[in-house]
């Protein structure tokens, strides 16, 4: 049996763990734990939040990128290593090597975002950009590690990347003892199988549940099956748990030390991180908020005190704006009204002056003069609101039609 294959057969154990923890001393901060006082009150017990998204380099991912690193030989350092990922694995990769004088190359999706592409250069790495998914990069990256001769660190399936991460489950242990479930975000498996190690070595009466995005939830199926199966297509915003395919090494412990495995929505998702924004005052991105949005949806199937678990922070801009206008809209605070005017001067005046009455935000509005359904003198105006809920939204179409307007769609 060759090196490789038995690394890759070699399970995680909760010395492992330990072991992990004290090569990482100095080197990854020991997260905060966050009570949330609104998560409480909804779940009917006590909710801490793992802060990882505060962890350096923005999520739990430099753990276990440091530890695989550290545990190469010195003729493997001296090749180098590569990796691929669209974001945090990248960034843990990058400062994990800078940190350990090892030579590092990522490979990134063409459209991965900008800020993760410079923040893994500022790091340290050489990024190539490579196709248009992970996917594509991870083959081109495992070529060049043919290539080479540098050593491939995979986000998940290692056993020493499983054991990094699992250094985040002693921490809870010690931020909240008394707790009784731990609620994870996954995608291939490698947070949730290291604190599951850590955790049930210690505390075997603790559930753990992960949680996974509901279009890219290859677990269910793959425990079904009792063996890993892909998902065709896996399609979520939540890329950091975007993962068509479990990890071996990770899958055979989430069989064994996980308890369940639940999926959230996108609306749920982006509900999430609307919530981390705005009541725990913390920038989370889609994976990260999982856990939370597994709670807001069953807030009644969670034995406390809970920990929710917010593995990263690495949101794009871009799509933190399109998300969070998806979480207001999916909580109601979004309102599109069209209604058909009289085209002469004063009528979108009469009508912002309605929305102004019932305290409506207009952000944007739109005409249409062309449509051959309107009359001669006929416009059709589309209104996009901001509002305060569901029931802002009634009022607001009620104040509409008291004034005399017709509310089409």
């Amino acid at each position: 049996m060759n090196h490789g294959m038995a690394e890759s057969l070699r399970t995680v154990t909760a010395d492992d763990v330990r072991g992990a923890r004290k090569m990482l001393s100095g080197v990854a901060r020991m997260t905060a734990m966050e009570s949330s006082r609104h998560l409480s009150r909804t779940v009917g017990t006590p909710v801490h939040l793992k802060c990882e998204n505060l962890q350096r380099t923005g999520s739990f991912k430099l753990r276990g990128a440091y530890v695989r690193i550290a545990g190469l030989l010195p003729e493997q350092r001296a090749a180098g290593v590569v990796a691929a990922s669209a974001g945090n694995h990248a960034q843990g990769v990058a400062l994990a090597s800078s940190l350990l004088g090892v030579r590092s190359t990522v490979f990134m999706p063409k459209g991965a975002p900008l800020p993760k592409i410079s923040a893994t250069r500022e790091y340290g790495a050489e990024v190539r950009l490579h196709g248009q998914v992970v996917d594509e990069a991870l083959a081109a990256a495992e070529e060049y590690a043919d290539e080479t001769g540098a050593v491939l660190i995979h986000p998940f399936d290692h056993p020493d990347v499983i054991a990094g991460q699992g250094t985040v489950g002693l921490e809870i242990l010690e931020q909240c003892p008394e707790v009784r479930t731990i609620v994870v975000g996954m995608g291939g498996g490698g947070l949730i199988a290291g604190i599951a190690v850590a955790v049930k070595a210690l505390r075997p009466d603790v559930r753990i549940i992960g949680v996974q995005a509901a279009g890219a939830a290859a677990y269910p199926p793959s425990l079904a099956a009792g063996y890993p199966v892909s998902v065709r297509d896996p399609a979520t915003m939540a890329d950091g748990i975007k993962v068509g395919r479990p990890g071996d090494v990770p899958f055979g412990i989430v069989e064994h030390l996980v308890d369940e495995v639940r999926t959230v929505t996108e609306s749920e998702l982006s509900a999430a991180l609307l919530l981390c924004l705005e009541r725990a005052k913390l920038v989370v991105e889609p994976a990260g908020a999982s856990p939370v949005a597994a709670l807001l949806s069953r807030p009644d199937a969670f034995a406390g005190p809970v920990v929710a678990v917010l593995s990263g922070g690495n949101v794009d801009p871009v799509l933190m704006e399109r998300v969070l206008r998806h979480g207001m809209a999916a909580q109601g605070r979004y309102l599109a009204v069209r209604l058909r005017l009289t085209d002469r001067p004063g009528a979108l005046a009469s009508l912002l002056g309605a929305l102004s009455v019932v305290d409506a935000n207009v952000l944007d509005v739109s005409h249409v003069r062309t449509d051959p359904r309107l009359g001669l003198t006929e416009v059709e105006v589309e209104v996009h609101l901001e509002t305060k809920g569901p029931e802002h939204c009634a009022e607001v179409e009620q104040a509409l039609r008291n004034a005399g307007h017709t509310v089409m769609d």
